[in-house]
């Protein structure tokens, strides 16, 4: 089985990120951290099995070339509810009702990363990845 273990993004502030993430996935957990000779401050929070790695450097841009990052979720309304109580507005909600086996929304965190959020509202891969909708 391949699943992806990691991604790292450079970001002007790992406190940005990792507030919008604690906001956003409680259940992601800060798994180690620290500084390194050459390249700065990093963190990598996630679960036991995989994570996000951020690096921080001064002046940072979201890179132009990643669309955004995709995080399952259980309960997308849990998510969206959590995030406007912190003042998070969802940057694109028009794939939130479009699929009869997902829900889908976007966020973007203080470091102008884009985050989409997808509930599955099926257990079987066929509908889940039904793309004719």
């Amino acid at each position: 089985m391949q699943l992806l273990e990691h991604i790292h993004v450079d970001v002007d502030s790992i406190a940005k990120t990792e507030h919008f993430l604690q906001i956003a996935l409680p259940d992601l957990a800060r798994r180690g951290g620290g500084h390194a000779d050459g390249y700065g401050n990093w963190v990598h929070i996630g679960s036991e099995s995989s994570y996000i790695a951020l690096t921080e450097v001064a002046g940072a841009n979201a890179m132009p070339e990643l669309r955004h990052i995709g995080m399952q979720v259980d309960d997308i309304e849990s998510v969206m509810g959590r995030l406007a109580a912190a003042g998070f507005e969802a940057a694109d909600i028009s794939s939130l009702d479009t699929h009869p086996f997902r829900r889908r929304v976007y966020y973007v965190d203080g470091n102008g990363l884009d985050w989409e959020f997808i509930e599955y509202l099926s257990e079987d891969p066929t509908q889940r990845n039904d793309y004719s909708h």
